[in-house]
């Protein structure tokens, strides 16, 4: 094809944060906001990459059969995932990449880059029959996770890739389902303060399956997925008290999700009920694993005074986005009280229908 353009929305976890590296559910929508890469046949040898957004230029070889892999580098990822499944480059395009989506700030722009990248890939190279939903997020998650032997998980990939409101077993019994619900009155919020998510990733991931592990060691056959809150003293009693906090949202965010699934699956949505459980995960995030900062307090205590039914931090905390539920007809009350709270930025998101070819 002499001209490609492939779409990525951005992504929003609305229960399950800090949940899929546990191998524990998430619920999770696309969001509209997009990455959107412009491919056109160059009758070269090389991939020109611009990225107008932040500035860059790039060249790649085509034919390079030592693609080097440096830190976060996420377009040599993919073409090393890409080329061990047969897809092989054999000309040059020049390629421009633009995005609304914001960058590092907890919506998976970083994702989104990669899938539009992947879907540009096969659609150009093939073989045709990777070109799925399903497999693009798997070789989304291979490229940005496992290329890296990095501590993310699969929801950002499946969550972009699928598109729509999906649930997501990330267990050992992987699969997903896709809600197929409108979700009205959503709003993401920018913080403007960097989210860190490498190294708080790994101390969460870390501490957490120190403390699953002692569990384990004191429960006879003990499983994280059958583990009920109400046994939680009991749990607790086996370990530390650093350690505490860590099994106490799993268990608290764990039960948390399940209940929302339940909502998500009934005739129509209770957006008060959804609220109060975004406000549940909410408590689990900032009390337990400490993921906040005082911004994003501020912001999530103005959506709420001013009549948000619900709001949460997003993705790997420490700085990044809220997302808020606001009741209908109060969706710019609440948008002006966030930005009067500090936010670099707010506005109302619907859900996205997924990656696409256009």
């Amino acid at each position: 094809m002499t001209e490609i353009i492939s779409i990525a929305p951005g992504r929003t976890c609305l229960f399950g944060d800090h949940q899929d590296y546990l191998g524990l559910p998430i619920i999770a929508c696309a969001i509209n906001r997009h990455i959107t890469l412009k491919a056109i046949k160059n009758n070269s040898d090389t991939f020109t990459i611009d990225l107008p957004d932040i500035n860059q230029k790039r060249t790649i070889a085509v034919f390079d059969e030592h693609l080097i892999l440096e830190k976060e580098d996420f377009i040599i990822a993919a073409l090393r995932v890409l080329k061990r499944n047969n897809c092989v480059p054999t000309c040059g395009y020049d390629i421009v990449i633009t995005g609304t989506i914001p960058i590092n700030a907890g919506t998976s722009s970083s994702s989104a880059l990669t899938i539009s990248w992947i879907q540009f890939l096969l659609k150009a190279y093939g073989p045709k029959e990777l070109l799925t939903p399903e497999i693009i997020s798997k070789l989304a998650h291979e490229a940005e996770v496992l290329e890296f032997n990095a501590p993310g998980g699969k929801m950002d990939h499946y969550s972009i890739g699928l598109g729509n409101i999906i649930y997501l077993e990330t267990g050992n019994h992987f699969s997903y389902q896709v809600l197929q619900k409108p979700l009205s009155g959503l709003i993401m919020a920018e913080s403007g303060v960097p989210k860190e998510t490498l190294g708080l990733l790994k101390r969460l991931k870390e501490n957490s399956w120190k403390a699953i592990d002692v569990v384990a060691k004191n429960v006879k056959n003990f499983e994280l997925e059958k583990a009920k809150l109400k046994d939680l003293e009991m749990y607790l009693s086996f370990l530390s008290d650093d350690l505490k906090p860590y099994f106490e949202a799993a268990i608290g965010n764990f039960d948390v999700t399940k209940k929302a699934l339940l909502e998500f699956k009934k005739e129509e949505l209770n957006l008060v009920e959804i609220g109060n459980l975004m406000n549940q995960h909410h408590h689990y995030l900032k009390n337990l694993l400490k993921i906040t900062v005082p911004k994003i307090d501020a912001m999530i205590d103005a959506a709420l005074e001013a009549g948000a039914y619900g709001a949460k931090i997003v993705g790997s905390g420490g700085g990044g986005s809220i997302a808020a539920l606001a009741p209908k007809n109060k969706e710019q009350k609440i948008i002006d009280a966030i930005l009067k709270a500090g936010a670099k930025d707010a506005y109302a998101v619907s859900v996205d229908k997924g990656a696409r070819i256009l």
